[in-house]
């Protein structure tokens, strides 16, 4: 296969900033009002979304910074210099299978939500392995390139989330978010957890973080990213509720979906919006899935770099498929999607905390010298 090469494979700390939301804006976000409707009262669930966010924003500065003492250098040349080379390589192959199931449960929620609604008598099978196959092609070339790719997709996201939010607003009702803060501690422990879970994938920054040429701005910059983020789960969370209503939302089991297919542009210009609005959000589950593909490769790469990218892709991706299709029904693979979030948190707050102490202890003074 003969593929684009650019000059570098070196970003800026812009493209650091776009990555953050392209990576923890996929597909759980169109469940996520329903999650949360389930635990918290009301329109609650924006406190649990601003703490977890508050979470996740310290969490992704913390990640970016540890990274970013070593600029130039890649995590396991770091991993290694702190923790030793052996047990780098078992947190590499652990972030690889993170990596791997992150992609997965991205095909098979993909392939969960067009088979409903745009491809029902298209076999699953046949649309899980076509969307691998685009993520493939996306993977086997540049990785400067799939940043360029954020930075062309996340602002259309974006805008086409907020003239969502925006149609809706003839929809909303203050009944729907009323009365307010009726929600039990329980109730926002609960939902501040399920929304934690809807970050996951800022691990990929401890691997990114080397492709950048200015490295002491891309904590800041991640930063900021993860707040765009949590500023768009607000945004529909509390759209969803306004229109729906708690009681309503939390029977649905695609509320942002739902909320496509209920509004309407003035006019008539668009018949279906929720047509446009597939279109638009695969666009943002794309992204997703290719981030934690390519972060697989780069990391398999830092320990086999004798091995040729493309021969890890072609290697991964029959593993990936079999994945995809492993979950028999919704629940199955809703199952799955947790197991993958509590994976990817739990692994990536031992591994910070872990490079954090024994930067404390021993890096801090050689890591400029390393």
């Amino acid at each position: 296969m003969s593929t684009f090469k650019y000059a570098d494979d070196k970003i800026k700390t812009r493209d650091i900033m776009i990555a953050v939301p392209s990576m923890v804006i996929a597909v759980g976000i169109l469940a996520f009002p329903r999650l949360l409707s389930e635990v918290t009262f009301s329109s609650d669930g924006w406190v649990a979304i601003l703490l977890s966010g508050l979470v996740a924003v310290i969490f992704t500065w913390a990640v970016a910074k540890i990274a970013a003492n070593f600029p130039n250098q890649s995590f396991f040349t770091y991993a290694s210099f702190l923790v030793s080379k052996p047990i780098a390589v078992i947190l590499v192959v652990l972030f690889s299978i993170q990596g791997i199931t992150l992609t997965a449960f991205e095909v098979r929620a993909i392939t969960d939500i067009s088979h409903q609604y745009l491809f029902q008598e298209t076999p699953m099978q046949i649309i899980s392995l076509t969307f691998l196959l685009v993520v493939v092609y996306a993977v086997s070339g540049s990785r400067a390139g799939i940043f360029r790719l954020n930075v062309l997709f996340m602002p259309i996201i974006f805008v086409t989330t907020v003239i969502l939010v925006l149609f809706s607003i003839g929809y909303m009702e203050v009944k729907n978010i009323l009365p307010v803060l009726k929600t039990d501690v329980d109730g926002y422990m609960q939902g501040t957890l399920q929304s934690a879970l809807s970050y996951t994938g800022i691990g990929v920054l401890f691997f990114y973080i080397s492709l950048v040429r200015n490295p002491k701005k891309a904590p800041r910059m991640a930063a900021f990213g993860m707040s765009g983020a949590v500023v768009i789960y607000m945004l529909i969370y509390l759209t969803c509720i306004a229109v729906f209503g708690q009681s309503a939302t939390e029977v649905i089991r695609f509320p942002f979906v739902e909320l496509a297919k209920t509004v309407e542009i003035p006019g008539g210009f668009f018949e279906r919006l929720e047509s446009i609005f597939f279109v638009i959000w695969i666009m943002a589950i794309f992204t997703t899935t290719v981030m934690a593909f390519d972060a697989t490769i780069f990391a398999l790469n830092s320990i086999f770099p004798k091995v040729k990218k493309i021969k890890l892709v072609f290697t991964l991706t029959p593993f990936i498929y079999l994945i995809a299709l492993f979950p028999n029904n919704y629940l199955e693979t809703d199952t799955f999607g947790d197991f993958v979030s509590y994976y990817g948190w739990g692994l990536s707050i031992t591994v910070l905390i872990l490079l954090w102490i024994m930067y404390k202890v021993k890096g801090a003074k050689k890591s400029g010298k390393k």
